[in-house]
């Protein structure tokens, strides 16, 4: 019995020393330490948040070494090369936190995110209560919740919702922003439905999914257009899914998504339009456009009293010589009206017949470009028949024009020689090119040119830092004056690429006595439209002995003697 009781006494002590020291290690990971988060539940895209990490040490007891550790939300927009996590030591603390001391530390930051997304900061408090070795920690967590992100970001399919099969479909992708604070490494990414196929798209694409479009202010936006053909079965819905968003540390955070159905239907017409014979005809300024609208009645009923709309769209059309027997034009609205009763085949129209209507119109040799927005132009023309509606767009080539003019009298090298010019005897000119560019961006511009008889180069040329770009091959007698690459033009005037002047001499020969021989043939400035990857050139007329641009020089002057 006696050893029964030791026993008991025994583990009796074994289980207060053990509850003891329970209690010890557990008295302060409750109540001793409040620790708590304060921030907004609802906040804006990028609109700059506080958040307050509030402690209080309810204990009797000085808790030492303390150190708090930060977390700022997965999208918050931390500057580079800083931390998302922010850590105070015990240095921040003052060394310890005392018994009743209340104390606060501020963090702000701004938050990317769509509308609904929970972002959550975290905090964790660690320290050591004094005369404890164990260190304990307090943790806390706060979410808030995206609110509102102003950004306007949707789909843009111009006609309706129906689209049929194996046609071409153009539709845009428009986003605008009216958030205080710039949108920086900014990306739209679409999504297309099975049986898609990428065209093309302006701006041009990274992968013809993701488009970057880098800076977003306040009050900015833009628009992507993509051109593509869809495939499937008539009645099948087709999900059209983009998102933009910004990269950040190698992730791509949402800020905003749009979705856009369609459904594949069979229009009971038939519409195609052809320039000049070409459906996808690039246009040239100032060129005259012969454009036919065919049209087929696909369905199995008669169709009558039909009316076919064209409206045009774009810069360059001359709207004033828009030439038609068929139909009537409304300048108000732009449009050419073909009515039934001037067109047999609108007026009946059976299953499976075709029709056709024309109409010439001349595209302006130049017109205004106010802004970056004018750079690439199209022509556009909507055609309405019926319920059915198409939209077809054609590019138009940039306009190089290369001035090629000839003095004696000059300010650049200061010409030498008889004037007229006499047989054998050496007389000096100065010719001057300059070349303009409208419209569009062209690279890789060239000028060639031949030198006639009895010509030659006298090595003189300004600026003299073309000289490097231009070349003369003694074989061909050609001229070769590399330009480069040149940029659209703003305004009417075009762009002028660098100016090049050098001289020439002329000793004729006594065959060219009592002529006004060529004293340079004529120029061709040749170059790489970059937005319809077309070669376009243009000449200039060769330049004889009269000098018409030189005004101290009269016809009966240029005659060699």
């Amino acid at each position: 019995m006696k050893r029964f009781i030791i026993f008991i006494m025994i583990i009796v002590a074994i289980i207060g020393i053990a509850g003891f020291y329970f209690y010890q290690s557990n008295i302060y990971s409750k109540e001793t330490l409040k620790l708590e988060i304060l921030g907004p539940e609802e906040v804006e895209l990028l609109e700059e948040v506080e958040y307050i990490v509030k402690y209080k040490n309810n204990g009797n007891t000085r808790l030492e070494e303390p150190e708090l550790i930060f977390e700022y939300p997965e999208n918050s927009l931390i500057p580079e090369g800083e931390s998302p996590v922010i850590i105070k030591t015990s240095e921040d603390f003052g060394g310890a936190i005392y018994p009743g001391e209340e104390k606060t530390f501020h963090f702000k930051t701004r938050l990317l995110g769509k509308e609904g997304d929970v972002l959550t900061a975290k905090a964790n408090l660690s320290y050591r209560p004094k005369n404890i070795k164990p260190r304990y920690e307090s943790a806390t967590t706060f979410s808030s919740v995206v609110r509102k992100t102003s950004i306007t970001f949707e789909f843009d399919f111009n006609l309706s919702s129906q689209i049929k099969p194996e046609k071409e479909v153009k539709f845009g992708l428009n986003y605008y922003s009216i958030v205080d604070y710039p949108l920086t490494n900014l990306r739209a990414v679409v999504e297309y439905p099975s049986g898609f196929e990428f065209i093309e798209s302006n701006p041009q694409s990274l992968d013809k999914t993701e488009w970057d479009i880098g800076l977003l202010n306040k009050n900015d936006g833009s628009r992507i257009e993509i051109l593509g053909k869809i495939g499937g079965e008539v009645g099948e819905e087709k999900i059209f899914k983009a998102k933009l968003g910004v990269w950040q540390n190698g992730k791509f955070i949402v800020l905003k998504e749009t979705t856009k159905g369609i459904e594949l239907s069979k229009s009971s017409l038939y519409v195609y339009q052809k320039i000049n014979g070409n459906p996808k005809h690039i246009a040239l300024p100032g060129e005259i456009l012969h454009y036919e609208i065919d049209f087929q009645n696909t369905g199995k009923d008669l169709l009558t009293n039909l009316t076919l709309i064209v409206k045009l769209e774009g810069k360059p059309f001359n709207l004033e010589t828009i030439k038609t027997s068929q139909g009537t034009f409304s300048l108000g609205d732009n449009s050419i009206v073909f009515d039934w009763k001037k067109v047999p085949k609108l007026q009946f129209l059976d299953a499976n017949e075709e029709g056709q209507v024309e109409f010439w119109i001349e595209l302006k040799e130049e017109w205004p470009i106010s802004s970056a927005e004018d750079k690439n132009p199209v022509i556009k023309s909507i055609i309405h028949l019926n319920k059915t509606t198409e939209e077809f767009v054609n590019k138009v080539n940039s306009k190089l024009i290369l001035y090629q003019r000839g003095y004696f009298e000059d300010e650049v090298f200061g010409n030498s020689g008889p004037i007229p010019p006499k047989v054998g005897e050496t007389t000096t000119y100065t010719i001057m090119w300059q070349i303009k560019n409208f419209f569009n961006d062209v690279d890789d511009v060239k000028v060639r040119v031949n030198l006639p008889k009895n010509i030659e180069l006298t090595g003189r040329i300004f600026p003299e830092e073309q000289s490097s770009k231009f070349a003369f091959d003694s074989q061909s007698r050609e001229i070769v004056w590399e330009v480069g690459d040149l940029k659209m033009s703003q305004g009417t005037s075009g762009t002028s690429a660098p100016n090049i002047s050098f001289q020439i001499r002329f000793t004729p020969s006594s065959d060219q006595k009592g002529k006004t021989p060529d004293i340079i043939s004529e120029a061709e400035i040749i170059g790489k439209d970059t937005w319809t990857n077309e070669t376009i050139e243009a000449l200039a007329p060769a330049i004889n002995t009269t000098l018409p641009d030189d005004q101290s020089i009269t016809s009966k002057m240029g005659k060699v003697q």
